[in-house]
């Protein structure tokens, strides 16, 4: 009987554990743009943090900043930090990252400024062509990072 009620303890803490790493966390900062309506600046889960697709927009007027391609890649990755610190955690600690250009020729530009933020270890990439054309938006970046 009692090796029956310590696997019963156990299965409990099993349980427990399963259920706080399967726990959601929505993550939101006034320091970075604030998405629509159907999707979050980031979630908390599984002992990482899923960044939304982020554009390069001031967090205060919602404009678009910058008009080159190392600008806007400057500014998104400024709101992406902005929502990794509010998630506690850091640029240093993403692990990939998505990078959606408008234009394909725009890809040499990104990296340039990419380099300045990753300079050694950078994260695992990939990239694709913007789906939708927004007036002015060149560049939209999406990470996950260790929580």
């Amino acid at each position: 009987m009692g090796h029956a009620a310590a696997g019963a303890c156990t299965g409990l803490v099993v349980v427990s554990a399963l259920e706080d790493s399967l726990a959601r966390e929505i993550i939101r900062t006034p320091k970075a743009p604030p998405p629509p309506p159907t999707y979050s600046q980031a979630v908390r889960a599984a002992g990482l943090v899923f960044v939304s697709g982020t554009g390069p927009h001031d967090p205060v007027t919602g404009k678009i900043v910058g008009e080159t391609i190392q600008e806007q890649t400057r500014q998104c990755l400024r709101n992406v930090s902005a929502i990794l610190e509010a998630a506690g955690t850091s640029l240093e600690r993403v692990v990939s990252a998505t990078v959606i250009l408008l234009e394909e020729t725009d890809f040499a530009g990104m990296n340039e400024e990419w380099v300045k933020w990753f300079p050694a270890n950078p994260p695992a990439r990939q990239g694709a062509k913007l789906p939708v054309r927004l007036p002015g938006l060149k560049v939209s970046i999406a990470v996950i990072a260790e929580a």
